[in-house]
């Protein structure tokens, strides 16, 4: 029987793993963290969908507790190999106001005072004919000025660009990882992640209601790029 393929079981720990799979992913996460200021609100809802450990949700509670100290998290998380570490905190104290969700995003029902929303590289291993969907629940939930804010792996329009950008990652890899890992790992996606273009991405956001002129990127490295889309 073959074993099931998770991020959570590397035996560097997931957090690891990633920040050195993707070049200035903490980079990412901490821009993700200081945009969370200009969006969470009191008495609103701020979700993380794909929380993984939940590191991110537990840092931008820090972040916020301030300026928004009756807001609520909710992580949410699929893969049961994270649940353990939902309850693991530097003082062993788990914030009152977080809560996490075990399960999937496609089965809960989002507040309609919901300020934020985050994904971090979570709607590409989701089927494409359920992404739409998403996004336009995630729209509809955010109240005026509130924000998707979502990372993604994506696909170049350019045949010469995709390759470059496919074989500068793999350079960049084999600094922390071996070639046999890493080509196993690629093996093991393909069934999985499914990307799609940056276009692709930002017509859906349109389609669901945001405007275009509301849509940007923020971040990039190789082909994994970082969105916010803001509700008017």
């Amino acid at each position: 029987m073959t074993q099931k393929f998770t991020f959570a079981q590397r035996e560097e720990g997931f957090d690891n793993h990633i920040s050195q799979s993707i070049r200035g992913y903490n980079d990412l996460i901490g821009d993700v963290i200081n945009l969370s200021q200009y969006f969470v609100e009191n008495d609103t809802l701020v979700y993380d969908i794909g929380c993984s450990t939940g590191k991110m949700l537990k840092a931008m509670i820090e972040q916020n507790k301030t300026i928004a100290q009756k807001a609520q998290y909710i992580g949410i998380e699929i893969e049961e190999d994270f649940y353990p570490y939902f309850q693991e905190s530097e003082n062993n104290i788990i914030p009152s106001n977080l809560g996490f969700f075990c399960g999937d995003v496609r089965e809960i029902e989002f507040s309609s005072k919901t300020s934020l929303i985050t994904s971090i590289f979570t709607l590409q291993f989701m089927p494409r004919q359920d992404r739409q969907n998403l996004i336009n629940e995630i729209y509809d939930s955010l109240i005026p000025g509130g924000a998707f804010i979502f990372a993604e792996k994506t696909l170049s329009n350019h045949s010469l660009i995709q390759e470059m950008r496919t074989f500068t990652y793999y350079d960049f890899k084999r600094q922390s990882f071996e070639y046999d890992d890493i080509m196993t790992k690629e093996k093991k996606l393909r069934s999985m992640l499914k990307a799609n273009t940056r276009d692709e991405l930002i017509n859906m956001c349109v389609e669901a209601g945001f405007n275009k002129n509301s849509i940007d990127t923020f971040w990039q490295n190789y082909a994994f790029t970082g969105f916010i889309a803001i509700k008017d």
